[in-house]
């Protein structure tokens, strides 16, 4: 399923700074609430994953060793070690884990390239958390995490929907 188009378009004109800033953020929560997150990759922890969501026109590279994330344009983005690329929403169900990374892959959804040991250590790293992005980012709302929690469940239900 791809983000609804006005919306991708909404997110494709932020400038990349700003992009930057509100996805360092989301990272740095996330590895606040899962810090083990990593702990798997071993010697991969050095490598750098890149993940491109085929409905927008960013690209995002995480650097496990130095818990860093950047985002790019696609026409700059460098190369990572090893790619994943799928519509955004499915790129988020499946690192919460929600649905089948495998039947995702050959159905022809998910594109893996690169170093297939390294996306494969990522994986597992990936599985072994417990990820629930609305009550694991709704901290950053503030005051506003309870209904921030709310409508980001229902997002993602509507998502799922589309999806599975």
């Amino acid at each position: 399923m791809l983000l609804p188009r006005p919306l991708a378009l909404a997110i494709n004109r932020l400038p990349l700074a700003l992009v930057q800033v509100i996805v360092g953020k989301v990272f740095d929560k996330t590895l606040q609430q899962h810090p083990d997150l990593f702990d798997r990759l071993g010697a991969e922890a050095g490598k750098r994953f890149c993940f491109a969501p085929t409905d927008l026109d960013l690209v995002f590279l995480i650097h496990p060793a130095s818990k860093s994330i950047r985002a790019f344009r696609k026409i700059r983005a460098p190369c990572g070690d090893g790619a994943v690329a799928a519509p955004m929403l499915t790129l988020l169900a499946l690192l919460e884990g929600r649905i089948d990374g495998d039947a995702v892959f050959f159905s022809r959804s998910l594109s893996v390239t690169g170093d297939m040991e390294a996306m494969l250590a990522l994986r597992n790293a990936l599985d072994d958390c417990s990820f629930d992005l609305p009550s694991d980012l709704a901290g950053l709302a503030g005051p506003f995490a309870g209904p921030f929690r709310q409508l980001a469940e229902l997002v993602r239900r509507r998502a799922l929907n589309g999806l599975v």
